[in-house]
């Protein structure tokens, strides 16, 4: 398995990727090692504590090793007005891994971040190119996708709000995302639990007064919202269909981009996210990207950090599908909308993991 080389290797490659990023028109910045846990917490929801490190403090209450420089770049760049910049970062970064024990729970990040509303597609293009061009040279296969036109699929069901907001929700949990899928569509039943509670005489006195922490009032317009589901009708075998061949397109971009054309013709609400596409394909051949060859994944970004919301990227060690990725990055205007209280800001950005590009030129 690659290793990293040690952290003076590491960081040296770091100072070569930051000048390389700096030539790019970036700013330097720094992020805390300790975040605030609640800005995470509010964004993730509980999940965020399988990956990452809690601690309390008796004055700032509970923090986090940086997981990531994303959202306190974003935070910064929000409170700083400057429009358009462009960013660059260098730290560690710490993430438990419950799965894989050899994959490290430190290692160093190094970031290209845009805030740039002029030309969503140009910007995207600009930093897959820049990523990439930072580490010619190395033998990499490269993957994207795009979120944005799933979740403009969602938002065209014939279905309700709950609905298509439970769906969208559960984006970035594909089994979750999929069993629901599955039970709005009417494959699967109900939970016989709920089936037990709507078809109780009384339905508050099967729940209890209050369940945990929820008053009766949170319990009732539960219920509530149960009861409006189970009377909708299913989504239909064909739009559910037209999702699931979203969720396996994986080809080349021009023939997804084919085959989403067609996907459009029946379901017309992803018909702005496949022009994005179209423009983003154009953007990076402009750039000298190979767009003919580049791989496209209907599902890919769906299990990262839960920021993202359109184009999505991943530079992969060539013929070592076990190994992380060593860039990744993506497009992620709503978390912007998010951090700076209503205000958006169109952002896209990257990271590059420079001890695993020390470990691939060294030949480990």
């Amino acid at each position: 398995m690659i290793q990293p080389d040690g952290k003076a290797a590491a960081w040296a490659e770091a100072e070569r990727l930051t000048a390389h990023f700096r030539a790019a028109g970036a700013l330097p910045v720094e992020a805390d090692i300790l975040q605030p846990a609640d800005t995470l917490l509010d964004l993730y929801g509980e999940d965020i504590r399988a990956r990452a490190y809690v601690t309390t403090d008796p004055l700032r209450g509970e923090m986090m090793l940086r997981p990531d420089f994303t959202v306190p770049v974003v935070q910064m760049h929000m409170s700083s007005g400057a429009d358009p910049a462009r960013y660059t970062y260098a730290g560690e970064v710490f993430r438990r891994q419950e799965i894989d024990p050899h994959r490290p729970v430190e290692y160093l990040q190094v970031g290209y971040e845009v805030f740039d509303g002029q030309d969503p597609a140009a910007a995207d293009a600009e930093v897959f190119a820049v990523i990439s061009d930072a580490l010619s040279g190395l033998p990499l296969r490269a993957a994207t996708g795009d979120i944005g036109i799933l979740m403009a699929a969602v938002r065209g069901l014939r279905t309700t709000d709950a609905r298509k907001a439970a769906l969208l929700r559960h984006i970035w949990r594909p089994r979750r995302f999929r069993a629901l899928l599955e039970r709005f569509g009417g494959r699967v039943p109900a939970p016989p639990t709920r089936v037990a509670l709507l078809e109780a005489a009384d339905p508050m006195a099967l729940a209890g007064a209050d369940i945990g922490l929820r008053g009766r009032d949170e319990v009732e317009a539960r219920i509530e919202a149960l009861r409006e589901d189970a009377a909708a009708a299913p989504i239909s075998a064909e739009e559910v269909s037209l999702i699931d061949a979203i969720l396996a397109l994986r080809e080349t971009v021009p023939m997804v981009l084919s085959q989403l054309r067609d996907i459009a013709m029946d379901l017309p609400a992803v018909g702005s996210a496949v022009q994005m596409l179209s423009r983003r394909s154009d953007a990076l051949a402009a750039r000298g990207v190979a767009v003919d060859t580049l791989e496209f994944e209907g599902s890919f970004g769906r299990t990262a950090l839960e920021y993202y919301d359109g184009f999505v990227f991943g530079l992969y060690i060539d013929g070592r599908p076990e190994l992380p990725p060593i860039a990744t990055g993506g497009r992620y205007d709503a978390l912007t909308t998010v951090l700076g209280g209503g205000r958006a800001v169109p952002a896209v950005g990257g990271v590059i993991r420079p001890g695993l590009v020390v470990s691939l030129r060294g030949g480990a």
